[in-house]
């Protein structure tokens, strides 16, 4: 193709381009137009990896695929379809996970550079370790409607991915779903909730009882709760803890044959009779309306309720509707996990018809019950999917610039390849692709790409066990896969990665193996050539606080100051390079084309630089809402107890610049954090330039 065919390219960009090797992570929106991109440009190697099968929804832009690739592996019928373009391209597809153990720094050390196009925050954080320590150039990009963003990542020259804090998936407290929802998002995680106690992996935290455990309910008299026949349905009683302890949700329904009164009376009349018994929730709120599957509004037109309406994807059901759906959802899943063999479960899936129906029948009778705005099915399967509106030419064109930069790191020209953002509306630059002015520096003080990385774990050591500490922290918050703890002081083994080598300390407490305030904690994971050491700083935690913090410093959030040009530079062409996260507001998404996790368009922040003048929040904490995790980023010269501080403001002019941070988590709509930042004088008048590099 291009680079086979003499003066399209330069000589010496020809001939690095017939001699590479790359590897693409992704084979979504963007991975398909990259891969398309490459093919035709003439790259002669190239490895692409998607765990991802086909579905119906991708076809409107993912234009490698097409109707009957439904249900086929994403990266071979990517592979399938390149090769049309050009058949003397070497293209091996892995369907698989980039995360599994068999693409370790080795198998990355075998490209010239790895091209990211993925969409969880999980494997972006993985490949960003490998690349790392394989030393490999690292594209990452992504999209989120009509923005977008490349950039590069190579150690000891940018930034890595880690290097700034990114969003907490949005989480609702347990109390607020089980008890007291009061918009339609809650409504919605109470139905998913109830899918997976019915049919799918039962968690503890998504039980769906009423939660007498609940701080506004407490100081309730035992006597006001109901009796057995209103709030104790299938044998409920309340614990010393305070929940609704009650046979298994799953094997209830089973021993009633999942008949659709049974269940709709016990989750939709009784439980709210259970709810109404906790008169404190009340006082301020309006009462819930407990309803039963003879009501007159459930029966009306019942019989007359076609299929035909589950269909009409934009309506809202009425309450009728919603009742023949639960009765049809009911029988069709019950059907699916007799299917299954014994110990399996269904998954909720969006594009899956009688989940998303059961869902949003679910979600509707519960809004109806809380005085809530109802949804249509397509509204609650956006809200419930983490569903971002994937736009096809935002995918291209990110694709483009992302052709571009490899080829710019294959002549190691380094410095034209700062990153890039892709905006709706111009700037007064005229310009749609906003690029930095600068490299972003690395953050000298990152847990993943410094000298010695290391943060303060707060917790409370004696209700945190072993096991929690590997999977929720670990695990979960510092995306290792497969640690091994030592007590630093001791040698101590406290957490192995070979299978059942500690098992035995899985159940217990922080403080039974001495890990106690001021002790160290040796993090290693092998296969992603990780090390890391964990301070623990010991704090009792109330009932409704959450079991942990991951403390860092203040300066995780931003490059050194010492790295940030004079402000004319800094503000000359690209956006800031402060990124700040709301506490109230981060909403998490994950579409084939995943990146933003961002502010709301209307919001402006302020904030004091030495450098830069930018507006930020008035927190500088990031805080999963849930009873297991909180992350706060402190200042050295603040005491650790995450509190709100006021920053100073200044004041700002000119031009509003789009920053695009990345998503990974759970529900609403898209947002926007916009920075703004003043026009430099310039000499070029009002000529209208987009430059790249």
């Amino acid at each position: 193709m291009a680079a086979s065919l003499n003066g399209v390219f330069p000589t010496t960009l020809q001939e690095k381009i017939k001699s590479s090797k790359l590897l693409i992570v992704g084979a979504g929106g963007i991975g398909c137009e990259i891969l398309k991109n490459l093919v035709l440009s003439g790259f002669p190697y190239i490895e692409i990896i998607d765990l991802d099968t086909i579905d119906l929804s991708n076809l409107n832009r993912q234009f490698l695929f097409h109707r009957e690739h439904v249900g086929k592996s994403k990266a071979q019928v990517a592979r399938e379809s390149a090769l049309q373009f050009n058949p003397d391209v070497k293209i091996k597809a892995y369907h698989d996970s980039i995360i599994g153990t068999d693409y370790g720094v080795n198998f990355f050390q075998n490209f010239d550079v790895v091209l990211n196009a993925l969409d969880n925050r999980a494997a972006r954080n993985n490949v960003n370790r490998m690349c790392l320590n394989a030393q490999v150039p690292l594209i990452e990009s992504g999209t989120a409607g009509y923005n977008g963003q490349v950039e590069m990542i190579k150690k000891g020259l940018t930034q890595c991915y880690e290097c700034t804090p990114k969003s907490t998936q949005k989480s609702f407290p347990g109390c607020t779903i089980r008890n007291t929802p009061s918009e339609p998002i809650h409504c919605i995680v109470w139905a998913k909730h109830l899918f997976n106690q019915l049919f799918g992996e039962t968690v503890d935290d998504e039980d769906i009882s009423p939660d007498v455990a609940d701080p506004e309910a407490q100081g309730e008299s035992e006597n006001s709760h109901n009796d057995g026949e209103d709030g104790q349905a299938i044998g409920d009683d309340v614990s010393q803890a305070g929940n609704v302890m009650r046979v298994n949700t799953r094997q209830w329904a089973r021993d009633n044959n999942y008949d659709p009164e049974t269940l709709f009376n016990k989750f939709f009349n009784d439980d709210i009779k259970y709810l109404l018994s906790m008169s404190n929730l009340w006082k301020t709120r309006k009462p819930p309306r407990p309803i039963q599957w003879n009501n007159v509004l459930l029966r009306q037109d019942k019989a007359n309720c076609e299929n035909l309406f589950m269909r009409q994807y934009h309506k809202i059901w009425s309450l009728a509707e919603c009742a023949a759906v639960f009765e049809d959802c009911l029988k069709n899943l019950r059907t699916n996990v007799e299917n299954l063999m014994e110990g399996d479960f269904l998954v909720w899936d969006k594009d899956d018809q009688p989940a998303m129906d059961f869902v949003t029948a679910c979600a509707n009778v519960r809004a109806y019950i809380f005085e809530i705005a109802r949804k249509s099915r397509f509204e609650v399967k956006s809200m419930a999917g983490n569903i971002i509106p994937a736009i096809a030419t935002t995918n291209a064109i990110t694709a483009g610039i992302v052709v571009l930069k490899t080829m710019k790191i294959l002549l190691k020209d380094f410095n034209k390849c700062k990153s890039v953002y892709m905006r709706l509306r111009q700037n007064p630059r005229q310009q749609l692709l906003v690029p930095e002015k600068t490299l972003l520096a690395p953050n000298l003080n990152c847990y993943v790409c410094s000298a010695d990385p290391a943060i303060h774990l707060r917790v409370d050591t004696k209700r945190m066990r072993i096991k929690e500490l590997r999977d929720e922290v670990l695990k979960k918050t510092l995306n290792m896969i497969n640690p091994d703890v030592l007590i630093d002081s001791k040698g101590v083994v406290v957490i192995s990665s070979e299978e059942a080598e500690t098992e035995c300390n899985e159940e217990k407490f922080l403080n039974e193996l001495d890990i106690v305030d001021g002790v160290i904690l040796k993090c290693d994971d092998f296969f992603q050539n990780y090390e890391l050491n964990i301070i623990i700083i010991h704090t009792d935690a109330e009932h409704d606080c959450p079991l942990f913090e991951v403390v860092a410093d203040k300066d995780q959030l931003k490059p050194k100051e010492e790295t940030v040009p004079n402000k004319k530079e800094s503000i000359a062409d690209g956006p800031s390079t402060s990124k700040k996260t709301r506490l109230n507001q981060t909403i998490e998404f994950s579409d084939d084309d995943d990146l933003c996790i961002v502010e709301e368009e209307d919001e402006c922040v302020k904030g004091r630089t030495e450098d830069v003048c930018v507006q930020t929040s008035e927190t500088e904490m990031v805080t999963k809402n849930t009873n297991m995790l909180r992350i706060t980023f402190s200042s050295p010269d603040e005491p650790t107890p995450a509190v709100k501080r006021k920053t100073t403001v200044v004041d700002i002019i000119d031009d509003d610049v789009t920053e695009i941070l990345d998503s990974d988590e759970e529900l609403g709509p898209t947002k926007i954090k916009r920075i703004r930042v003043a026009e430099p004088q310039s000499n070029h008048g009002s000529e209208n330039i987009i430059n790249i590099d």
